[in-house]
């Protein structure tokens, strides 16, 4: 980056003031360690008890410690994009407020990246949760999450993440989509990796999820499936389904047919029939519908001016 910022770590904040004073020295403590330049943006995301007046006074009491207030709770999504548009570093990592990550291993995905990765993910190998309500939805999601975006992780829930900032920069985040982010990233080609990093027990605050995000996070995941899959190309999800449908249609209207010329069946006696003309209405719906997909896309891509391409590096210019 041109400003020389080396690391800039991005810590969400929502009702944490038991929880900031012991962070802002943790994390003070650990990245100053570095010995290269950093910035930590603490982002309040509408929080209603003190902790904005907190971030403010670790704002003062730290060097590069830098604060962000949401106008509400837009939610972790909002406030970790808000950070990401704030940030300067080349590298980004993310942190949660509640002092269950450990800012001290940061230094080991720093040394994981310098492998050769883009993205490196904390693995909360032994986690400090609750198994029925906190770890068993987390694993049947990282299961889902890894089988269909294709990129395999254990713990995507994990909120100690660490990015090259060209690949967060591009990304437009909506809704629930944080824990999603390592997927985007490797729908751009990153290359990921993930270590196994302390995890503690939250003696202070009050846990902002329950169980019902393990629903969102399906519902979230067909969104992020159809923009690496088909957002480029939406006639084929859709066209394909149409084809489908009329295919299926055609077939019970070929069966009807034949029980009426061959077994003498009338078809005002066959519901088949009914079923194949609805099978043929919607298959020519889903085309229709593919068709003006693809024309929004053009549309957005145009009006944007982006491209449905990420430039890695470049040489020679």
């Amino acid at each position: 980056m041109a400003n020389g910022l080396y690391l800039s770590a991005l810590i969400p904040v929502y009702n944490e003031e038991e929880n900031l004073v012991a962070l802002g020295a943790e994390v003070s403590g650990a990245l100053g360690a570095l010995g290269k330049p950093y910035e930590v943006i603490l982002v309040d995301d509408g929080s209603r008890d003190s902790s904005w007046t907190l971030i403010q006074d670790l704002v003062k009491k730290y060097p590069g410690f830098k604060g962000v207030r949401l106008g509400r709770n837009a939610g972790q999504t909002a406030a970790l994009l808000a950070g990401i548009q704030h940030a300067g570093g080349e590298l980004i990592v993310c942190l949660d407020a509640d002092m269950q990550n450990d800012a001290r291993d940061v230094p080991k995905l720093l040394a994981k990246m310098n492998e050769g990765y883009d993205v490196v993910s904390g693995w909360r190998k032994d986690r400090q949760d609750r198994f029925l309500d906190r770890k068993l939805p987390s694993m049947i999601a990282n299961g889902l999450i890894s089988r269909i975006t294709g990129v395999n992780l254990h713990d995507y829930g994990c909120t100690l993440k660490l990015y090259k900032a060209e690949y967060l920069k591009p990304l437009r985040l909506y809704g629930e989509m944080h824990r999603f982010v390592p997927a985007f990233a490797g729908f751009l080609g990153a290359r990921i990796a993930e270590v196994p990093v302390n995890h503690r027990a939250r003696t202070a605050g009050v846990s902002k999820y329950g169980i019902t995000r393990t629903f969102k996070v399906l519902l979230d995941l067909m969104t992020v499936k159809f923009m690496d899959t088909y957002l480029g190309k939406p006639i084929y999800l859709f066209g394909g389904g149409g084809v489908g449908m009329g295919l299926l249609g055609v077939l019970f209207g070929a069966y009807t047919l034949y029980k009426k010329f061959y077994l003498g069946v009338f078809v005002k006696d066959q519901p088949l029939f009914q079923v194949s003309i609805f099978c043929l209405l919607i298959g020519f719906q889903m085309v229709l519908l593919g068709l003006l997909a693809e024309i929004l896309v053009r549309i957005y891509y145009d009006l944007k001016d982006m491209r449905p391409y990420f430039v890695r590096e470049t040489a020679g210019l």
